[in-house]
C-alpha cells in the first residue's frame, strides 16, 4: 500500500514546510535535497528567495525528470539558482562538499539495511553539511492509519524505524561523525505512540567526532 493512500492528505506538505523552516532558521543559503525525488522539497526552497543555491541529488533517472519538468518554468529554477545532479547519496560527492544545510525526506527508510554504513560515511564524513534535516516514518504510529502488524507504508521501505531505535542510530551516526542531534516530529501527536513523522537535526559540533552532545 502506498503512503499517500494512508497518510493525511496534508501530512507530506506539513513535513516539506517544517523542513524548510528548519532549513531557513539556519541561516543557510546553500541547500542540499539528498534523494529530491520528483521535486516537492526543491519546490518550495526556489520559491525562497534566501536560497542562493538549491541541489537536488536523484538516483532515479525518471524522477530526476519528473523534477526537471516540475520545476524548470520557475523563476529561481530560470535564474541558474537550481541544479539536477544524477547520482546516489552513498557515493562521494567532492563537488557538493560543504554546503550550508541538506535534507533527506523520507528517503533514509529506502536504504537497505547493510548500505546504511556507506551513506553515513558519504553524507556526514563526506559531504559534511553544517546543518542536516532528516525526516522518517515512525513505525509506531503505522496502527492509526489501520496498518496490520509489520506492515510498512511503502512497498519500497526496506525498514521503519520505531522512536527509540532512529534515535540510537541517529545518536551512534552524530557521536561517530563530529555532530550533535535534536530530535522532533511531525504530524498530530498521540499521547503513546508519538507523531507519524520522525525529525532529526544533525549540526557539527567543534570538539569534532566522539564528542557530540545529547
Amino acid at each position: 500500500m502506498a503512503m499517500i493512500d494512508l497518510e493525511a492528505p496534508d501530512l507530506h506538505q506539513e513535513r516539506l514546510r517544517r523542513v524548510v523552516s528548519l532549513v531557513r532558521s539556519s541561516g543557510a543559503r546553500r541547500v542540499l535535497d539528498l534523494g529530491c525525488g520528483s521535486g516537492g522539497l526543491l519546490q518550495y526552497l526556489l520559491r525562497d528567495p534566501q536560497f542562493e543555491r538549491v541541489v537536488g541529488l536523484e538516483l532515479s533517472g525518471e524522477l530526476l525528470a519528473q523534477a526537471k519538468l516540475r520545476l524548470e518554468d520557475l523563476p529561481a529554477a530560470r535564474a541558474g539558482r537550481l541544479e539536477l545532479v544524477c547520482g546516489s547519496y552513498a557515493d562521494v560527492h567532492p563537488a557538493l562538499v560543504g554546503f550550508e544545510a541538506a535534507a533527506m525526506v523520507e528517503t533514509i527508510e529506502h536504504v537497505p539495511p547493510e548500505a546504511l554504513s556507506r551513506v553515513e560515511r558519504a553524507v556526514f564524513a563526506g559531504l559534511r553539511p553544517h546543518l542536516l534535516v532528516m525526516t522518517t516514518p515512525n513505525h509506531e504510529y503505522n496502527p492509526l492509519f489501520d496498518m496490520p502488524p509489520g506492515e510498512f507504508r511503502d512497498p519500497d521501505h526496506k525498514f521503519e524505524w520505531d522512536r527509540a531505535r532512529f534515535r540510537d542510530w541517529a545518536l551512534g551516526v552524530a557521536r561517530r561523525n563530529g555532530y550533535r542531534v535534536r530530535f522532533s516530529g511531525v504530524g498530530n501527536m498521540d499521547d503513546h505512540l508519538g507523531q507519524p513523522t520522525q525529525v532529526a537535526c544533525f549540526t557539527p559540533v567543534c570538539d569534532g567526532p566522539e564528542k557530540s552532545g545529547h
